[in-house]
């Protein structure tokens, strides 16, 4: 903790140096090119360093004047469809976007001679995914969004990895969950199939519009998959979840991704294995899973100056090459499409990224996916968990079948169709309820909503265009604020704009237990900021913090902010009073200032230590040193799930924690964290190390010493 304090007041003697002017920046003259470029927050420092280098190194005199600005992959696509003139001159998407992007002219397809050089020195799945017709309109970033699968080796013999009957029958023996979204969503549904040879590929022409399908779901390999699958949703253990977090719940098999890798390891330690997905039997015949594979894209908007814009496309090559891939890989352990990088012994030593590659062979790479496809492929695991029968699996499929085809049947009065879909009226994202046009409007029939339900309205039961409770393409859901019987109105205003009102027809009672809605965004909830006299108490917004993690911990910084002597501030989370902190702490008392001055203010919330740095002068006090609660975690209490973490105590003051005598048992396993949170552990072999492993039974007492970073055990 004494180092996490230390850490704190660094970063904040940094930020006030940086608000009395410490700091400096310089330009350099004769660039030809102004630019702006969108990339994700995470990515937005290396960028700029690789432009640079760019400009430093090209061999045509190009320098570019770039603007990086923050701009998640999805939000890049929603403004560029929204206004490509104003949009980014590169910009960072992924790549279930493509087809929209270039629908709306908002990408500027690649010459022959690029297009040949990126295939052939990148990802086959990534170059597919970045190819509209026979033509490339952007260029191959990362290769990294596919799906294998995490294990606890505490539960499962690594002789069974391969084998998803035998993962059920050692889930179901242990009680222990398998975590396949196999009932919710499409995308880890097709694996089953693609297991069996089957294939579902949506075909566009030049102008990213959809033409046709091939699909093979509903054939004798189809059945095959589908008896495979319900092997699965059948077994009691079986959770519809991709997310590693079900290994604090009881899970023992999670099937995600490599975003997941920090939390899995988290909370497994030494017991984690990462491996390709299993196989399973049908008929005496065995069957791999197989998977989607994804990637991010890099797109250069279309240019009115030709010279510019061939500039622009040597820049994203660059910017897509060996070295500029490498290094985020490195920065931001990004996986990389570039097959030069992919074969790289750093590569290759990513547990991840090595069990992607081993998926690899029995991948499919997701190509553009009509958006109605989602919603019609994702109820097979429920359909197949219904079935009783052959006949039943065999009207599964079917079912999907016929609704794959009246995509194509569809009149343009169908395409041109509004609906309401959410979960709403005893429906969870799956059913369409249709809007009739009223008077330049759409108006839904009447429904029965409550405080909480959430919606959308789409057009042609497609998730191609759709609307959200801001107005905005693709925007979040509607949630509903109180219960009714309502009408949902639509008023379209533009293709990218429009407004969604509930017209309130009759009254109608919440369930029992219903919460008041939340309005706020999970950004806005998440958010820390500064409140206090400064503005009345929140009746103008709080002074919002920004993230730093120099320091290796999630530290909140403020701007500088003047404050007058006998002025009461606090901090707190979500512009709310649930989550605050003061003077003394959590719910705390407000920090009185005595002496008027700028401040900049810094809290890291994982222990609620605050610092306040004169920007002024550069002195900086400790206003609260911040708890430090370490605990024991581990199988003693499904590492967190099923109890509290056992309590540890400093008696001597000497930085080092001792538990209470605790029974264990051999086998056993148990790491030390700070204040519940993984964010800061201690293990066998030092910070965010091993696990300890129990060699006997016995009581024993729990010995953390933070000046050497053991965990080690003493018989109580």
């Amino acid at each position: 903790m004494k180092k996490a304090l230390a850490l704190l007041l660094a970063l904040a003697m940094v930020f006030a140096l940086a608000a009395c002017g410490g700091g400096n920046t310089a330009s350099k003259d004769g660039g030809s090119y102004d630019i702006v470029v969108w990339v994700p927050e995470l990515a937005v420092d290396l960028t700029k360093q690789q432009i640079a280098d760019f400009n430093s190194s090209n061999e045509y005199g190009i320098t570019f004047n770039a603007t990086v600005e923050p701009v998640s992959e999805a939000d890049a696509a929603n403004n560029m469809v929204t206004d490509v003139e104003a949009g980014g001159d590169i910009y960072f998407f992924a790549q279930d976007q493509f087809a929209r992007l270039v629908q709306a002219g908002a990408l500027n397809k690649l010459g022959a001679e690029a297009a040949a050089t990126v295939k052939a020195s990148n990802d086959a799945g990534a170059v597919k995914a970045a190819t509209s017709g026979e033509e490339m309109f952007a260029y191959p970033l990362t290769a990294d969004n596919g799906y294998y699968m995490y294990y606890d080796k505490s539960v499962i013999p690594e002789e069974d990895v391969d084998s998803v009957e035998k993962l059920i029958a050692d889930t179901e023996a242990a009680g222990k969950y398998f975590a396949f979204e196999a009932e919710t969503s499409a995308w880890y549904i097709a694996s089953w199939f693609f297991a069996t040879g089957c294939v579902s590929e949506w075909i566009t022409d030049e102008n990213g519009k959809f033409i046709s399908i091939k699909d093979t779901f509903n054939s004798p390999e189809g059945l095959i998959a589908a008896k495979g699958l319900k092997k699965l949703v059948d077994s009691p253990m079986h959770l519809s979840s991709s997310s590693a977090s079900e290994f604090s719940s009881g899970a023992a098999v999670v099937v995600s991704g490599i975003w997941d890798y920090e939390t899995a390891k988290g909370i497994l330690g030494d017991n984690l294995g990462v491996t390709d997905l299993p196989s399973f039997e049908v008929d005496g015949k065995e069957y791999h899973l197989g998977s989607f594979n994804g990637c991010k894209l890099l797109g250069v908007k279309p240019q009115a100056d030709a010279a510019k814009g061939a500039a622009l496309h040597l820049l994203a090559q660059y910017l897509t090459g060996e070295k500029a891939e490498m290094e985020r890989f490195d920065a931001l352990s990004w996986g990389p499409a570039n097959l030069a990088d992919q074969a790289s012994d750093a590569v290759q030593a990513n547990p991840g990224l090595v069990a992607l590659a081993k998926q690899a062979p029995y991948s499919v790479p997701q190509g553009n996916i009509e958006g109605s496809w989602w919603d019609i492929a994702k109820v097979i695991g429920d359909d197949v968990k219904a079935a009783t029968d052959e006949a039943g699996l065999q009207a599964a499929l079917q079912n999907y079948s016929d609704k794959i085809d009246a995509v194509f049947t569809r009149t343009e009065e169908d395409l041109a169709a509004w609906s309401v879909i959410g979960s709403i009226c005893g429906t969870n994202w799956d059913t369409d309820f249709p809007m009739s046009e009223a008077g330049g409007s759409f108006v839904s029939e009447q429904l029965e909503l409550h405080t909480g339900d959430e919606f959308k309205v789409r057009q042609g039961a497609s998730w191609t265009v759709n609307f959200g409770a801001d107005g905005s393409l693709d925007g979040p859901n509607y949630v509903v604020e109180e219960p009714g019987i309502y009408e949902v109105v639509l008023e379209v205003k533009s293709d990218t704009e429009a407004v969604i009102t509930l017209n309130k027809v009759g009254d109608a009672e919440d369930p029992e237990g219903t919460e008041p809605v939340d309005e706020r965004t999970e950004e806005e909830k998440n958010a820390w900021g500064v409140v206090g006299t400064i503005n009345n108490w929140g009746e103008t917004p709080d002074i919002p913090m920004t993230e730093n993690t120099d320091t290796g911990f999630s530290v909140f910084v403020s701007e500088p902010i003047e404050l007058a002597e006998g002025d009461e501030i606090k901090i707190r989370q979500g512009a709310a009073w649930d989550v605050n902190y003061g003077a003394n702490g959590k719910n705390g008392d407000n920090i009185v200032i005595e002496t008027a001055g700028t401040y900049v203010i810094t809290f890291e919330p994982l222990s609620g230590a605050i610092a306040m740095a004169n920007a002024e002068t550069g002195d900086v006090t400790v206003v609260f040193e911040g708890v430090a609660e370490w605990g024991v975690v581990g199988t003693i209490n499904g590492w967190g799930g099923e109890g509290d973490d056992v309590a540890m105590a400093d008696e001597d003051g000497d930085n080092v924690y001792e538990s209470e005598p605790i029974e264990l048992k051999a086998g056993d396993e148990i790491k030390c964290r700070l204040n519940a949170d993984w964010t800061m552990n201690v293990g066998a072999d030092g910070q965010d190390g091993a696990n300890v492993v129990v060699e006997a039974d016995g009581t024993y007492v729990v010995v953390l010493d933070l000046n050497a970073m053991t965990v080690t055990l003493a018989e109580g």
